[in-house]
């Protein structure tokens, strides 16, 4: 699996999460980006934020030790960016706005 294939896997990841505010991050690697992802996206996408946050902080309750910080979790390649996490998660949760409210 290459570096894309991954980026890509949790940007899919993050937008179903984004809808529900039921679901709960999976490993280390998803709480951390999940968190990262809320922040980056908040002042567009609230509601989406919020699940995302949520799903995040359900992880950290069960597994505190395993928080990293931003710096952290790019370095380890699990986020490029946070301009690039921010522009592809805003494209996804974008593309989904406009499927479920059509014109």
């Amino acid at each position: 699996m290459t570096a894309r294939d991954t980026e890509s896997g949790l940007l899919k990841r993050c937008a179903i999460v984004a809808r529900e505010m039921t679901q709960s991050a999976q490993d280390q690697c998803e709480a951390n980006v999940f968190h990262l992802a809320a922040m980056v996206v908040q002042s567009r996408f609230p509601i989406e934020s919020q699940a995302l946050m949520y799903a995040s902080e359900r992880y950290f309750a069960l597994h505190p030790n395993e928080r990293l910080p931003p710096v952290e979790v790019v370095r380890k390649g699990w986020v490029v960016s946070l301009p690039r996490l921010r522009d592809m998660l805003t494209h996804q949760l974008s593309r989904k706005h406009a499927e479920s409210n059509p014109t």
